[in-house]
């Protein structure tokens, strides 16, 4: 697995891309709404890999309770997978739990799935697989 991005959790993105394009020398390359998550992102291309962050439009998103929770912070790892039912059906075998039963679609053209934190030290872990046409 390779880490595909970081994602983290802000407040408005209208103050945190100046501050990235700032502290990562580099521009918002992409900006999309999700809407099943109910949130913004916003995309910065860093080496091989990318930082995406997270706004909450709607007060009930997954990110609106997780910055009430905890603040603006580290939301979650990314790793891009050849297979994304494949490795999910491989960490549920090893005693890992999934959130939610299947895959969806996410942000970047992927789709995602994520791997309950409680299962993994408290670090939200995301599978991501390309869609190709």
């Amino acid at each position: 697995m390779k880490l595909e991005h970081i994602g983290i959790a802000v407040k408005k993105l209208s103050a945190s891309i100046p501050l990235f394009e700032k502290l990562l020398n580099t521009p918002c390359y992409k900006t999309e709404a999700v809407e099943s998550e109910q949130v913004n992102t916003a995309f910065f291309q860093t080496g091989e890999s990318k930082i995406e962050l997270l706004e909450a439009y709607a007060p009930g998103s997954v990110i609106n309770k997780f910055i009430d929770k905890k603040g603006e912070a580290l939301h979650h790892l990314a790793y891009q997978v050849e297979d994304i039912e494949k490795e999910a059906a491989r960490l549920m075998g090893e005693g890992f739990q999934m959130i939610g039963e299947a895959p969806k679609m996410g942000a970047d053209n992927k789709m995602v799935w994520f791997v309950h934190p409680k299962t993994t030290n408290g670090i939200l872990i995301e599978l991501v697989m390309e869609i190709t046409n």
